[in-house]
């Protein structure tokens, strides 16, 4: 058996997808459904049973019930994603205890333990986008969220457990399943929205030097690319950090350029200003160092740009269609 965390969200329901797809469904979800409208990601998907968060977290502190289940990974993406959330004591609870409570589970039963990290732990990328452990010490990264990631990276690297485990650093992946998201979902996913109403895409005006508007790079990865990934992860056995992204750095403006192009229409871009309360906080380039995990054998192409924009626009978004469906 499986064990996903966070696995009626974006990337956790994406990779039981991607496990369904390889005739795997012996599964055990695990989420906080909540009152949003990430349950309907489950609805195609085939798994074993579903679990609350907060049970599952008191079943993984019982010896007795748990030692008796057969468990040969968790993937742990049961996370707060949202890089704007400014209570600092429900991340470190949710991303920093929680994940210290499985890494702990796992050890202790010898099972395979795969968690999601995050390229926000780099900060504003001047310390390097390197996944070598012997420097993630070195990392400041630029808000709470990014931070409970990198404290989780630093305590599992004291306490020897990067050994026997998988820390996956995400860049910014974006794709089906992720409407759930509110304001935390990708440009591409907001953006066919905003062209519906006004034609345009808004995209933020630059305040740094040498980044004209629009101009502000990330490493964007579809997620079935990242889910791929996942897997690779999962059946080689691979330990230790490392980064999962497309190690290629595109515009903003290039972004928008590929939803126009899906849609079959001219560009159409409006600058607005950024908010005060994220500007010392915007990253304004991204991209993953990705000799490591192709290290690892990985052989598969990464989904050019527009190939993957034009998939997830014309084939799930425009007709509202999870994976699976």
């Amino acid at each position: 058996m499986i064990i996903v965390t966070g696995g009626a969200g974006f990337i956790g329901s994406a990779l039981i997808w991607k496990l369904n797809k390889i005739s795997f469904d012996d599964i055990l979800v695990v989420d906080c459904l909540g009152k949003d409208d990430k349950w309907k990601n489950l609805r195609p998907l085939k798994f074993r049973d579903y679990i609350e968060k907060d049970a599952f977290r008191q079943l993984a502190a019982s010896e007795k019930t748990c030692a008796s289940k057969k468990i040969d990974a968790v993937f742990h993406f049961g996370a707060c994603s949202s890089t704007t959330e400014a209570d600092a004591s429900f991340l470190m609870d949710n991303n920093y205890e929680y994940s210290k409570e499985l890494a702990t589970f796992c050890a202790k039963r010898k099972i395979k333990f795969i968690y999601a990290s995050s390229a926000a732990t780099y900060g504003d990328g001047s310390r390097g986008w390197s996944d070598d452990e012997t420097k993630i010490e070195r990392l400041l990264p630029l808000n709470i969220y990014g931070y409970s990631k990198h404290a989780f990276d630093l305590w599992m690297k004291r306490n020897g457990l990067l050994k026997k485990s998988t820390g996956l650093k995400f860049t910014n992946v974006f794709g089906p399943n992720e409407w759930h998201k509110g304001d935390m979902r990708s440009l591409v996913c907001k953006a066919l929205e905003q062209v519906r109403q006004t034609g345009r895409i808004r995209l933020f005006k630059s305040y740094k030097k040498g980044y004209a508007d629009g101009e502000q790079k990330r490493d964007f990865l579809y997620v079935k690319d990242a889910v791929n990934m996942c897997v690779h992860a999962l059946e080689k056995n691979i330990s230790g950090i490392y980064n999962i992204g497309s190690g290629k750095a595109e515009s903003w403006n290039s972004l928008a350029g590929a939803i126009f192009a899906a849609l079959d229409k001219k560009n159409n871009i409006e600058f607005f200003d950024m908010p005060e309360e994220i500007k010392d906080k915007y990253q304004y380039y991204t991209c993953a160092e990705m000799k490591k995990f192709l290290s690892t054998g990985y052989k598969k192409q990464f989904t050019p740009l527009k190939d993957a924009v034009k998939d997830y626009v014309l084939n799930h978004l425009i007709k509202s269609k999870h994976l699976g469906e």
